[in-house]
């Protein structure tokens, strides 16, 4: 939605049990009744069984404009600097991936014993 520029609640999209809510897991329909109707009403349909509880997170989010974050035009006011978002990335990397151009010295010798060994 986002790279076409289309406004998904506009066109009267609305997360249903046969378009979403039924094909989502149990924990992704409350945060969807939390980011849409408010923790309360999560806090009503929790108990429900998923058929039960997609029905009712219909119910709650018919007229709330909440959609699916693939479907979403913005980023529901977080806005992220690319340049600190992408280093905030890199610093969640494993070190092996982060590319700092250092070697690990014990990558040297395994190599040294799989050269021998050959």
């Amino acid at each position: 939605a986002r790279s076409t520029d289309l406004d998904m609640v506009a066109v009267g999209w609305r997360p249903t049990v046969g378009n979403y809510l039924g094909r989502v897991t149990k924990p992704r329909i409350l945060e969807a009744v939390r980011e849409g109707a408010g923790d309360r009403a999560a806090d009503l349909i929790g108990h429900l069984k998923k058929g039960d509880m997609a029905k009712e997170a219909e119910r709650l989010l018919a007229d709330s404009g909440w959609l699916p974050e693939p479907l979403r035009m913005v980023d529901d006011g977080i806005e992220v600097d690319p340049a600190s978002g992408a280093a905030a990335e890199a610093d969640d990397l494993p070190d092996f991936l982060s590319g700092d151009g250092e070697d690990d010295p014990a990558d040297d010798e395994d190599e040294q014993h799989r050269v021998a060994a050959e």
